[in-house]
């Protein structure tokens, strides 16, 4: 049941965003002493901590990866907040609406063209098929110059049966080498350890998410309905796009280096929405910091369940979404049936 939040003001938004700033704080801390090999801060900032594997380990390996899973967090459950707003339905969010589905097809081309490596390409070709996925559902469900919820909703789902066509057909015809890869690829990884990537992504983060909460006020009006929307000032078309595009591109950066880690922009908001209220000004922010948290802690738990073997991140986000998104299913149907 939804808890009715009291009204927004300036005190309650800031206690809000810094509890869960410290949340946060807490949690890339110590995700960093999380792992299958012991590490010792004290052994890596000591004397001679240039020369012993501790400094390599904790600000090498595992500082990055767990900074960018941070980020990548952010970006999805931001993103699913924005769409499930814009949208009017807690079952949206980047994958249902087929954005990862783009990037996973363009992925694998670039995989198979590469031969048996992992291409330094898959980013940039992952980006750019998130981008067509997003011109796609965006176009495709306009008509007579407007778009609507429930047409998004509609050619998102029908792409992703499309997509998932695809990266069968391209499976069949690759090699048993590069099926690997593609499969290692669209369950997830937060692996890499470049402070370029990490840095890449967090300016898409922090851009995407000052673009959103500019238009927290109209997802604010939208939820009354299009035509009180308007009614109110909002151009209801424009402001749909506009949060549409920046969701895409949220998405797309993500997926561009994380590959298909699933169900971030769906759990998380829409508990926030639960527990916080449905008040965008609020629930942005909010979710920004709180995927954060949660992927890194997700991140945490697949490099240590199995340890020393390490699961895909996007395995264990499934595996808590999957069940909480059924959850949300037959509570909608619940309403919608008599």
């Amino acid at each position: 049941m939804s808890v009715r939040a009291p009204y927004l003001t300036r005190g309650r938004l800031v206690a809000t965003l810094a509890l869960l700033a410290v949340l946060l704080a807490v949690s890339i801390a110590a995700a960093v002493f999380v792992g299958p090999a012991p590490a010792s801060l004290a052994r890596a900032l000591g004397p001679d901590g240039a020369s012993t594997p501790d400094r390599a380990i904790l600000f090498g390996t595992r500082l990055p990866r767990v900074l960018l899973g941070a980020v990548v967090g952010a970006s999805l459950s931001t993103a699913g907040a924005a769409l499930q707003g814009i949208l009017g339905n807690p079952l949206a969010c980047p994958h249902v609406l087929g954005i990862s589905a783009g990037a996973a097809v363009a992925a694998a081309i670039a995989l198979v063209a590469a031969g048996d490596t992992m291409s330094p390409l898959l980013p940039l070709a992952a980006f750019a098929g998130a981008l067509v996925a997003t011109a796609i559902v965006g176009f495709g469900a306009r008509a007579h110059g407007r778009t609507t919820a429930h047409a998004i909703l509609l050619f998102g789902v029908v792409f992703n049966a499309v997509a998932a066509a695809l990266l069968m057909l391209i499976e069949a015809l690759a090699s048993y080498r590069q099926v690997h890869g593609i499969l290692f690829w669209m369950m997830g990884t937060l692996s890499t350890q470049s402070w370029v990537v990490v840095a890449a992504v967090a300016l898409y983060a922090a851009v995407g998410l000052v673009w959103l909460l500019r238009h927290a006020h109209h997802l604010n009006l939208l939820a009354a309905g299009d035509e009180d929307a308007a009614r109110l000032g909002v151009d209801v078309e424009r402001a749909r796009l506009a949060v549409f595009a920046a969701a895409a591109l949220l998405t797309a950066a993500s997926v561009a280096v994380a590959g298909m880690i699933g169900f971030v922009g769906l759990v998380v908001p829409h508990l926030l929405r639960l527990v916080l209220g449905p008040d965008e000004r609020l629930l942005l922010p909010a979710s920004f910091l709180a995927g954060a948290a949660f992927l890194v802690w997700a991140d945490a738990l697949a490099r240590t369940v199995l340890g020393p073997a390490e699961l895909p991140v996007g395995v264990v986000t499934a595996l808590t979404g999957g069940p909480f998104f059924l959850y949300l299913l037959r509570r909608s149907l619940a309403r919608v049936l008599p």
